[in-house]
């Protein structure tokens, strides 16, 4: 069994709230929605040890004495083990007007004795607003409403406040309000593999910010996830890799608690085995899961889901082995991408340069990236993607700012535009700088969009495509999923286009597109013979900030 434990059990264990927290939760507390709903809560062996572990504090006598040993944790464990209900029933301890959860001194024995969060804040982050019901606070919402003790709560599906109002749990898909960002007293990060967007990102780093501000709360946070597939960027694959660097020695970091269970991958190991498939399982799963009520049935539904047809393996082994897998059907490998980022700056005026144009002008993307012919070198120039808004829409005076911008700068040899959505304004450019240079390039011809897909897959392989580590486009880079086509190349190989992962995803490809049409103008520079013009005067007086 894999298991990553930062920072590992000492030989002596420190004091604890965990084994007070733990009584109150099994004597007030209820299971959430789901077969157990509404039953008096039970924590496994493994559940009691995490919250024993999340609740150390600093021994009597030393100069933090009764303080949190732990600022931030993160519990990574494979999908169907009730992390998010662990993580909704720390919220109620949380908010709870009794609870046991802060230090207020110890008692003749040494150990620390428990007293309740005064005036708690404690925002419950989920990826998108659509899941704030569906995860830890849907699950701390019936916990306080079908509970023990209801009659100390006033709950609604936005917000639960103790009956005296000093104190309240809210649902957020975003950072909490900056009036509230200093109060936080605990806060949780639901799903945090999912946490792609510059916006969820963004929120993470903000709220953690937060939690030293309010010192006597001794505030702290909770990360809870499946596995993370490498070279997203996610929030969950940041904490991974940084327990890995402080398991390593690397990085010192005392206020860090991170648990991760996986499957072990081995050279010999044969899925089609039926023993070794469910035994990847119950490896997955842990010990205290495989104690569970008829867990063999459990076992053997996950087992039968990799045995159909219709299965993406590799998303299989992340959320059921908790493996770091890459996803099956990624278009493109972002971790090659990394590999090619070099820090050159802003191309230089009066390049030679090919552009590429994608988007849509409502609740997705629109990007321009711009190639050096000569080098090869790529970046996102500018860019607008949705702020999960419904009304909001790609500003049309900001593109043509930027297209003006790009032509007056730089000699473009060729703009490809995707002209889906943003026709008028492609016929405007194409009759401002010249048909030549402003060519409508469809991406829903799909072999001719599916050669520029591989080609531009081949460039990132090879080395030919560089770029300037910008994060945006690297983001949609990763986040392009091959959609299989019913046709083949010459060669009889299989041709391919970009997608995203689902039709409603958050996780856009614009930028990715763009990139794709810049590099496809850059390959039709190169077999025209194009050259800069020596004449080439630059006449743009700004330069853009690129988003």
């Amino acid at each position: 069994m894999a298991t990553l434990i930062v920072p590992a059990r000492d030989e002596e264990s420190w004091p604890t709230l965990g084994p007070q927290v733990c009584s109150l939760l099994e004597e007030r507390a209820v299971h959430g929605p789901g077969d157990l709903r509404g039953r008096d809560y039970t924590l496994d062996v493994e559940k009691r040890a995490l919250i024993y572990r999340w609740y150390e504090v600093y021994p009597k006598g030393h100069p933090r004495a009764g303080k949190r040993r732990f600022k931030r944790c993160g519990l990574s464990v494979r999908k169907g083990t009730a992390k998010t209900e662990l993580a909704a029933a720390v919220a109620f301890a949380e908010l709870h007007p009794e609870a046991p959860v802060r230090c207020d001194g110890f008692d003749a024995h040494g150990q620390p004795v428990g007293v309740p969060v005064v005036d708690p804040y404690i925002p419950m982050v989920a990826y998108t607003e659509e899941q704030t019901e569906d995860l830890a606070y849907a699950a701390l919402l019936v916990m306080v409403t079908e509970g023990h003790d209801a009659d100390l709560f006033d709950a609604g599906l936005e917000r639960i406040m103790r009956a005296g109002g000093d104190g309240k749990a809210v649902a957020l898909a975003a950072a909490p309000d900056s009036r509230d960002g200093a109060r936080t007293t605990w806060q949780h990060f639901d799903e945090t593999h999912r946490f792609v967007l510059p916006r969820l990102r963004e929120a993470h780093q903000t709220m953690q910010a937060n939690i030293p501000k309010r010192q006597l709360a001794d505030p702290w946070s909770l990360e809870t996830t499946t596995t993370y597939t490498p070279g997203e960027g996610s929030v969950a694959e940041g904490t991974h890799e940084y327990a890995e660097l402080i398991h390593q020695g690397k990085v010192k970091d005392r206020t860090l608690f991170f648990f991760h269970r996986e499957a072990v991958a081995r050279d010999d190991e044969d899925f089609t085995d039926p023993a070794q498939l469910h035994a990847a399982v119950r490896e997955a799963s842990g010990p205290a899961i495989a104690s569970w009520p008829d867990f063999d049935g459990q076992v053997e539904q996950i087992a039968s889901l990799y045995n159909q047809p219709d299965t993406d393996r590799s998303y299989w082994e992340r959320v059921w082995l908790n493996r770091r897998v890459r996803a099956g059907n990624q278009a493109f490998d972002a971790g090659r991408w990394d590999e090619l980022a070099r820090d050159h700056g802003l191309i230089s005026p009066n390049r030679l340069v090919t552009v590429g144009f994608d988007g849509a002008r409502f609740a997705d993307a629109t990007g321009i990236v711009i190639t050096d012919v000569a080098t090869g070198y790529q970046q996102l120039y500018a860019g607008w993607e949705t702020d999960g808004s419904a009304d909001w829409e790609v500003p049309e005076d900001e593109v043509h700012e930027a297209m003006a911008e790009v032509f007056g700068r730089w000699q473009v040899w060729r703009l490809y535009a995707d002209p889906p959505y943003w026709e008028s304004e492609v016929n405007a450019w194409s009759g401002t700088y010249g048909e030549k240079r402003v060519q409508p390039w469809w991406t829903n011809r799909l072999k001719p969009t599916a050669y520029a897909m591989r080609a531009y897959r081949t460039a990132m392989v090879t080395g030919a495509v560089t770029h300037d580590g910008g994060r945006a486009l690297r983001d949609h880079i990763g986040n392009a999923r091959r959609r299989e086509l019913k046709m083949l190349d010459d060669e009889a190989r299989p041709l391919w286009v970009i997608r995203k992962e689902r039709p409603d995803s958050p996780f856009k490809i614009d930028y990715a597109m763009a990139g794709a049409l810049s590099w496809e103008a850059r390959g039709d520079a190169i077999a025209a013979g194009a050259r800069p013009r020596d004449s080439y005067v630059y006449t743009s007086s700004t330069t853009r900030t690129r988003r």
